[in-house]
């Protein structure tokens, strides 16, 4: 094990994350809100913490194997995590606990969505800013990012690469070149934020929420700039419009780029894979249609709207506790059904942008009765499953209250 290489790469990788301090640095002086000291701070300590993990070990260029690469991945969102956390704790507002910044950082990287912040409309907006660019980085996979533009001996973009993507068909490169590949993911992943960005500003969202919805959106991730996410908005339009582009995100983007180089829809449909996905879509949509239905919770929706009051036509703290008192009441209406159709559509999420079991990964099982596949992917994709099912019920063992 080459761990001086691995730590050389893990800081060139802590060097390049320091740089993305400077976007939400910049947002705080737009706005002057205070929190751009915080994100000064943090570049200073993501730099000085990289230089000391790199220069010592600049040298170091040998080869990656394969397990060193899931080393590397490792390490670094661990590292990532904690320098992640760092604006959290510097800043004024919230000014949070190691634990919970800890906690808001990865949640964010990982595009998990969970978050422990409260009133998130009186926040810093580079505070704000800052939450939805970790998801949109980590959405991604900042490594891919590092494998595309530090093409440098001794990096092993491969063995990275293979690491950090998901599904059992990463080998399957979209460019001859590892690094011409990462690149091409992150076009597309930038288009389409750009694309999702400027939708939602055309449909009537302020610019600065545009752009963190479009970041959240596109990384399948969660995170808002407001306590009510795009419930704030009330718009029958903006709700679609996100509901569009996380369908497409969700889209294996091998696709994406086979339909933007070939310009042929068709390449969509002959996938068997976006088929699966999209069966499973409608019909988990279904379920919970009926079951929603079944339960009345559509009437009772209806029932608790206050006669004569738009919330529309609400402003300020009237219209931000409508939203909210009215998402609680709807959040308790909704049946434990529901909750497990849901439950269960989070661990199909898939391909790039988005964590879970993968619908390519269910597929494959599927067709290993008929023998289609090599024994290599099969041997991968039962051992995920497994270690996935364990982590999982351990987990929920872990988080069942004692008898």
């Amino acid at each position: 094990m080459h761990f001086r290489a691995i730590t050389r790469i893990v800081g060139l990788l802590v060097i390049l994350f320091s740089v993305t301090m400077i976007l939400p640095g910049l947002v705080a002086l737009i706005y002057r809100d205070g929190a751009g000291r915080a994100f000064s701070q943090t570049f200073m300590m993501a730099l000085v913490i990289g230089s000391l993990l790199w220069w010592p070990n600049r040298k170091q260029k040998t080869e990656l194997k394969p397990c060193e690469g899931f080393l590397i991945v490792v390490l670094f969102w661990t590292v990532l995590g904690s320098v992640g956390a760092m604006p959290f704790i510097f800043a004024e507002q919230p000014h949070l606990s190691v634990t919970d910044a800890f906690f808001e950082s990865l949640s964010g990287l990982t595009t998990t969505g969970a978050t422990i912040l409260v009133g998130l409309d009186s926040l810093p907006k580079a505070i704000l800013f800052y939450r939805q660019m970790l998801q949109w980085l980590g959405g991604m996979e900042i490594i891919v990012l590092a494998v595309a533009i530090l093409p440098i001996p001794g990096v092993g973009g491969m063995q990275l690469y293979c690491a950090e993507m998901p599904g059992p068909l990463k080998d399957n490169k979209m460019r001859p070149r590892i690094a011409e590949t990462g690149k091409t993911l992150w076009l597309i992943y930038v288009l389409l934020t750009v694309a999702c960005a400027l939708a939602l500003w055309l449909a009537g969202m302020p610019a600065f929420d545009a752009i963190g919805h479009s970041f959240s959106t596109i990384a399948i991730g969660g995170f808002s700039t407001h306590d009510p996410s795009i419930g704030y908005f009330n718009s029958g339009t903006i709700n679609t419009i996100v509901a569009v582009f996380l369908l497409i995100s969700g889209c294996n983007y091998g696709l994406h780029f086979a339909m933007l180089s070939g310009r042929n829809l068709r390449v969509y449909w002959r996938d068997p894979e976006l088929r699966m996905f999209i069966g499973v879509q409608l019909t988990l949509v279904l379920i919970c249609t009926l079951v929603l239905w079944f339960h009345n919770v559509y009437a009772k929706w209806l029932a608790d709207a206050e006669p004569g009051v738009l919330p529309g036509r609400l402003h300020g703290d009237h219209r931000r506790f409508y939203h909210r008192q009215h998402r609680d009441r709807a959040l308790a209406a909704v049946p434990a059904g529901s909750a497990a159709v849901l439950s269960l559509y989070w661990w199909l999420r898939r391909f790039n942008t988005g964590g879970g079991l993968k619908v390519i990964r269910i597929l494959l099982l599927c067709k290993q009765g008929n023998r289609e596949l090599p024994e290599r992917i099969l041997e991968a994709v039962w051992g995920f499953f497994s270690a996935y099912a364990l982590v999982f019920l351990t987990a929920c063992w872990q988080s069942s209250p004692p008898a």
